[in-house]
């Protein structure tokens, strides 16, 4: 579990960032597999998802351990999960990429955002998907799926390092989630990789304004052009960024 607790200047710098940004940025460190895979939003929201993952992880059920009567202990992993995550994190389960069966629905998911939790991510399925994505909070899941976890999954550990969507995923990892999908980025690289991207962002911003005004992609992205520097400064200066 990392010792990393993400910053308030922090949080506020990755929700303007793009996952296709901190991709790129984590490749240059060398980082390939950071884009949990085979997940979408359950309904997009105006605002990125960022905070620290708390995990969960399920193992595949078995019959004579997962009959309707667990929901009646206390201790139930899923449900200690959802009572659990710590407000401004992010709850992420291993579910195997196995969209079966749900993870968790829309009531759990409710409890889960009135908690304060930041959002939720499964590479499995939900149930109840037109209420969660109802919620303000943000959701990300393979699909929709009806039967309950019981029949195919079976809740074991909590915050304990997973594996979601093929990306290893170690509690206290700083979780950012857009339209495009989540990244995971690892906790001591969070701060640096929000700088650089701000500044990844602020250009790309640039050379959207520029291609529209009929310059060639030759030179501008990625910048080879000396001229460009000094365009990139003056257009900083001219709108503050």
């Amino acid at each position: 579990m990392s010792d990393y607790t993400l910053g308030d200047e922090t949080r506020a710098k990755l929700k303007k960032i793009s996952t296709a940004s901190i991709a790129t940025a984590l490749f240059k460190r060398g980082l390939r597999n950071q884009f949990i895979q085979g997940v979408v939003p359950v309904a997009p929201k105006a605002e990125a998802m960022v905070g620290q993952a708390f995990t969960l992880r399920y193992i595949p059920a078995r019959e004579d351990r997962n009959s309707i009567a667990v929901f009646r202990d206390p201790k139930h992993p899923q449900r200690v999960a959802i009572e659990s995550c710590p407000p401004g994190q992010v709850l992420v389960m291993d579910a195997r990429k196995d969209a079966r069966a749900a993870t968790a629905g829309s009531i759990l998911i409710t409890r889960l955002a009135l908690r304060g939790a930041a959002g939720i991510v499964t590479d499995g399925g939900f149930r109840d998907a037109e209420g969660i994505g109802a919620l303000d909070m943000p959701a990300f899941y393979a699909r929709p799926s009806a039967p309950t976890n019981l029949t195919h999954h079976e809740a074991l550990d909590i915050n304990v390092p997973i594996a979601c969507g093929d990306v290893a995923v170690f509690p206290g990892d700083v979780v950012v989630g857009d339209r495009d999908g989540v990244m995971i980025i690892p906790a001591h690289l969070a701060e640096e990789v929000a700088e650089e991207c701000t500044g990844m962002e602020s250009y790309e911003d640039f050379v959207l304004e520029q291609l529209k005004g009929g310059d060639s992609i030759i030179g501008l992205y990625p910048r080879t052009k000396d001229e460009y520097q000094q365009k990139y400064e003056d257009w900083r200066t001219e709108r503050g960024r």
